[in-house]
């Protein structure tokens, strides 16, 4: 078997380079020019992971492709990502790449180069298909490691596409990685952890007009300021709001967020809602928060509905835990019931439906929350 590794620098990459290499397979590194600003290739310097990439692929002698995916990254990426956040949306734009990019574009390129299949450093698993299936694809499952489980990323990515993924590192955890790495000797390119949006700045400062420049760019200018209404207790129906202050535009807010309202209250507030129709932004005490089922968009069914158990878990925002559920297919979209209300999640973000095995049964964006 001949496997290409997607290698971005980091540690965990760098670890299923190191441990397929180790297994004997015929191993290939890929890295991907992503980023617009990044030429190809990308001069020398203390963020550029080409050269130390070069070095650890020497060390395991075997050789080092890359690709301008810029172009691709761009469109199915960071211009949906920009305007989600102009409608007012929360967008989850590391779904939609390893959807695209990673496993879209990326494998396309690792398959022309002679590949069978392609490797990253998520922390995921990949099942046995159903018995008696000829070539029936794998089950995505939660990794080992609940703490650094990637799955949920994973949701989005078509069942056709899985069958060519692999996950060394599905069986370990990140202190293992580590461990293996520098135990090899080899230097780690990019040593710090990567944040969540590898394309949009860190501080808020570049972050608001990183924004500005995309909407430019694609003709789009996302309203300003409107009404903050107050709900009150018995529910927040619209004879029950008040106006309270003015907010700075909807894309600056998101579901469940207390922090950052600019606005003093006997009590904290949280936001509850969006009206984008009327560009309100509805707030309310915690009480009010809970969120009882949601609608997502098109689902990526990864394991049939007639295989899902009554009761499932769903996982609605990266940082929360999977919560018992009830979910139906309307459509061609998740129709998802929560046992108890929960913090809410925000339409852009990505519900993913599991077994209590770990296995993902499907992931849809979620468009309306309840």
């Amino acid at each position: 078997m001949r496997i290409a590794v997607a290698v971005s620098g980091g540690v965990d990459s760098l670890c299923a380079l190191l441990l397929l290499r180790r297994a004997g397979h015929d191993v290939l590194a890929l890295h991907g020019f992503f980023l617009p600003e990044q030429p190809q290739p990308p001069p020398g310097g203390a963020c550029d992971p080409l050269p130390g990439l070069e070095a650890a692929c020497r060390a395991l002698d075997l050789p080092l492709h890359t690709m301008d995916l810029r172009a691709v990254f761009q469109r199915e990426v960071m211009t949906p990502f920009a305007k989600s956040y102009a409608e007012g949306r929360t967008p989850n734009p590391c779904a939609h790449c390893n959807r695209a990019v990673k496993f879209g574009a990326l494998l396309d390129a690792a398959l022309s180069l002679g590949a069978d299949k392609l490797a990253t450093g998520h922390y995921a698993r990949l099942l046995s298909g159903r018995q008696g299936e000829k070539d029936a694809p794998p089950f995505l499952a939660a990794a080992h490691d609940r703490a650094k489980d990637q799955s949920y990323f994973l949701s989005l990515v078509p069942a056709a596409r899985l069958r060519y993924a692999l996950f060394p590192l599905a069986d370990q955890d990140k202190a293992r990685s580590v461990a293996l790495v520098a135990a090899a000797g080899l230097a780690v390119p990019l040593p710090r952890e990567s944040q969540d949006i590898c394309f949009v700045p860190e501080s808020d400062a570049a972050y608001r007009p990183f924004l500005a420049a995309q909407w430019r760019a694609q003709g789009l200018e996302p309203p300003g300021e409107g009404p903050l209404l107050l709900a009150s207790e018995s529910g927040g129906a619209a004879g029950d709001l008040r106006e309270i202050g003015r907010h700075q535009g909807l894309w600056r807010y998101t579901e469940g967020q207390r922090k950052g309202l600019g606005i003093a209250h006997s009590e904290s507030l949280y936001v509850l809602r969006k009206d984008r129709t009327n560009n309100a932004l509805i707030v309310g005490p915690r009480a009010l928060l809970g969120m009882r089922a949601c609608l997502t968009g098109p689902a990526n069914i990864l394991v049939p509905p007639e295989h899902w158990p009554e009761d499932v878990l769903a996982r609605l925002r990266h940082r929360q835990r999977a919560v018992p559920a009830h979910a139906a297919l309307v459509g061609d979209r998740l129709r998802i019931t929560l046992e108890a209300p929960q913090l809410p999640s925000a339409p852009g973000q990505v519900a993913a439906l599991y077994d209590a095995g770990g296995r993902v049964l499907a992931g849809g964006v979620v468009e309306e929350i309840r």
